[in-house]
Formats: C-alpha cells, structure tokens, sequence
C-alpha cells in the first residue's frame, strides 16, 4: 500500500473511530494534530503571498484600470468600525487547515488555496486595478488610515480579502458538517464569513465589482477543490462535496 492510499485509510480510520465523539471533542482531537507543520505551513504561506502581493501592488506591469461604482456600492455607508472585522480574516483562514487530520488533506489543501491566490495575482498583474478614491477625510478615522498606507488601493479585482475568505468559509463549513456541528455553529461560520465580505466594502477597500468578482473565484475554487479531494477518497466516503 503507498503513502497516498495510508493516509485516505488513516482519514477513514479517524472518521469511523471518531464518529461517536460529540462534534467538539471530534475537533479537539484533530486541532494538535501536525501542529507543527500547519502553523509553519500557514505563516510560510501568509507571507510569501504578501509578498508577491506587494510587489506587484507597487510595480505594476500595465496601467491601472480604476473600478467602476455600482448601485450596490451606494448601499452600503463607510463604517470604519468594521475594520476589526476586517483584519479578522488571518485568523479566519487558519482556522480550516487547523481542522485537517492527515498530512495529506493538509497538502492538498495548501495547493488547492496557493492555486486561488496565484489565479488572483496573475490577474492583477495583466490587469492591474484600483479602488475610485473616495470622498473622505482619512485623517479623522487614524486606523483605517493606517490600513490605506499599508495596503493602498491597487489589487482591487478580484478581491482576494473576499476569495480567501468565501474559500475559507466553504470548506470550514465542509469540515464542520464533517464533525457533526449544529446549525448554530454552521450559523457562525457563515456570519464571520458574510461579515469579512461586507468589510472589504463598508471600509471603502473595495467596490462591488471586486466583491462579486472574488466571490465567483473563491467559489469555484473551492468547489473544483472539494470535489478533487472527493474523488480522491480522502474527504470522508462521499462522492461529491456539499457547500
């Protein structure tokens, strides 16, 4: 038996042995499992995406395309107090691989989530794009400002803030039915994740377009992912993910 076809026998093996535990004990158990690997793993990937996404953020190849306000940008007023929600997505993105059993799940979701973000830097960088400036005095609102000096307007579409977190929160929901969670916690998940999305607008990072554009990446994206670890057999015995 190769190394692939022991570690689906060992995420089987998990499942079947677990599935008498209450959901958070299932969770609990997995959480330290290759601890060491998952916060190296995650901290490498944080950074060498910044990385590449500030570099292309002050160097652009082409010019920049400035995005256009829709409808729906006129919805929603700037709320500076979300920015705590916003910056909540590092956390929020390190909570799935946190909850993958097996070294191989945790592989090929590090591939599955490097190949999202890749899709969204190549866009930006035959395509680069930027956030319409807006009508605000950035002075008056210190920590938000802060975050326009860090992370300035370019790199707007597709959002990556909303792919990685609509990516996320896709297969956080995955693993959690997988543990046997109720609807309340399923329900938490979704509101973190709804709230993420919602920040990249109301603290004026992003406009409409970007939102929707990164949702449909973050949702194909995971669905094409989900449905390969599936049919690999290494996501539980269903043949097909459900999101």
């Amino acid at each position: 038996m190769n190394r692939a076809h022991i570690g689906a026998a060992d995420g089987e093996q998990t499942l079947s042995a677990s599935k008498q535990m209450p959901w958070y004990r299932q969770a609990a158990a997995v959480f330290p499992r290759h601890a060491f690997l998952k916060a190296i793993g995650t901290t490498l990937f944080i950074g060498v995406f910044f990385g590449a996404y500030f570099y292309l953020l002050k160097d652009p190849a082409y010019p920049t395309t400035v995005m256009p306000v829709i409808w729906l940008d006129q919805l929603i007023p700037f709320q500076p107090g979300t920015l705590s929600v916003y910056i909540s997505l590092w956390v929020y993105v390190s909570i799935p691989p946190a909850f993958l059993a097996t070294r191989r799940e945790l592989y090929g979701y590090g591939m599955a989530m490097a190949a999202t973000c890749l899709a969204g830097l190549i866009v930006f960088y035959f395509w680069p794009t930027a956030v319409p400036a807006a009508n605000i005095d950035w002075a008056r609102y210190p920590d938000v400002d802060f975050l326009k000096s860090m992370d300035a307007a370019g790199n707007a579409c597709p959002s990556l803030h909303v792919t990685t977190a609509v990516f996320s929160g896709i297969w956080l929901h995955h693993l959690l039915r997988r543990f046997g969670a109720p609807l309340w916690v399923l329900s938490i998940n979704w509101i973190w994740c709804i709230g993420i999305v919602y920040s990249t607008m109301a603290t004026r990072q992003h406009v409409a377009v970007d939102v929707l554009a990164g949702l449909a990446l973050g949702v194909l994206a995971a669905y094409l992912s989900l449905r390969q670890r599936a049919d690999a057999g290494v996501i539980g015995k269903v043949s097909r993910p459900s999101i």
